[in-house]
């Protein structure tokens, strides 16, 4: 489990969380996707960013 507290996945899992948030709204203004499938990946990236938060928070308390 120590391996989820590192440095390089907590950065992975923020850029996996920005990747689907950025996606939705380059495909919702080209009218690719529908509104509630870019609110699901958007959700779902905000999901992703939110864990990377918790874990940078829960790494920093680790530390001291």
């Amino acid at each position: 489990m120590e391996w989820l507290l590192t440095r390089e996945v907590v950065i992975g899992i923020a850029i996996l969380g920005a990747v689907p948030s950025v996606l939705a709204g380059w495909l919702r203004t080209r009218d690719r996707i529908s509104e509630s499938r870019a609110r699901q990946m958007n959700v779902a990236g905000y999901g992703l960013m939110g864990l990377s938060m918790l874990l940078f928070i829960i790494v920093g308390f680790r530390a001291h």
